[in-house]
């Protein structure tokens, strides 16, 4: 569990089903990390993602054809350790979000800056500003949070947009009570569904679930999550942001499981 991840390879699957429309998400990531000097790292993760709709006919039958939506995102991260107590966070994260063919007109760039203090020897305080689309729509936001080692095998981090507590028995298993705001969009390749005149696609929601991971062996994990989406909205908005059609969808419960390699 403590190992340095200087290389990861992760595959996630994750169900959200409601009253309508079921939500069902396959992931898959590259993780390389390295030190530049003692006291500077960069981190870079390349992510697909590809979200699969299944509507109730019935309700939806006009959106049959939106029935996937895709991410390619870079997330490029700088860490510098200015002191012992302090260290800074660059980080810029180039995505293409789409329908069904990627073009330049679907890029966005999002990125964040934060500051670590440390605080004591068992607090770090963090703050800063992201360019992120938790709610949706890309926004600048603040983010910030606390985080408290409360023993070797306890954590706990409290902030926005993700929270968590975390605690480890042993050095295979750890299990984690997370919440957290998340949201993504994708511009839609086409844009007339019975008259309704639609760019993007644009999903939030808040959720909280409860996460076991498992280290089966060396450089093998097995990640299970169970837990609920609280608020979630999905609606198509057109080129001003202004929404076109909101669908009302109901919360639902999430499942998830997910392996990694790292070393």
């Amino acid at each position: 569990m403590k190992a340095q991840e200087k290389f990861s390879v992760n595959m996630n699957l994750k169900t959200e089903p409601t009253d309508n429309i079921d939500f069902t998400e396959t992931n898959i990531g590259i993780k390389f990390s390295q030190k530049v000097s003692s006291k500077s790292q960069i981190t870079n993760t390349l992510e697909y993602s590809n979200l699969k709709l299944n509507y109730d006919l019935g309700e939806y039958e006009s959106f049959e054809n939106l029935d996937r939506l895709q991410k390619i995102q870079d997330k490029l991260e700088f860490t510098q350790e200015i002191s012992n107590s302090t260290k800074l966070n660059f980080a810029l994260n180039p995505t293409f979000n789409f329908q069904q063919n990627v073009g330049f007109s679907d890029f966005a760039l999002l990125g964040s800056f934060e500051i670590y203090q440390q605080l004591g020897s068992k607090t770090t305080l963090s703050i800063g500003a992201a360019r992120t689309s938790v709610f949706g729509n890309t926004n600048f936001l603040p983010v910030a949070s606390v985080n408290y080692r409360i023993n070797d095998n306890a954590n706990v981090l409290i902030g926005f947009p993700d929270s968590r507590i975390s605690y480890s028995n042993n050095i295979r298993n750890k299990f984690s009570l997370n919440n957290s705001f998340n949201g993504s969009f994708y511009n839609l390749s086409s844009q007339n569904y019975t008259g309704i005149n639609a760019s993007k696609a644009v999903l939030s929601q808040m959720t909280a679930a409860l996460e076991y991971e498992r280290n089966v062996d060396k450089n093998w994990f097995l990640n299970f999550k169970a837990g609920y989406d609280f608020d979630k909205k999905y609606k198509l908005t057109d080129e001003n942001n202004h929404t076109a059609y909101d669908f009302n969808i109901s919360n639902g419960y999430v499942l998830g499981i997910g392996i990694k390699y790292k070393q």
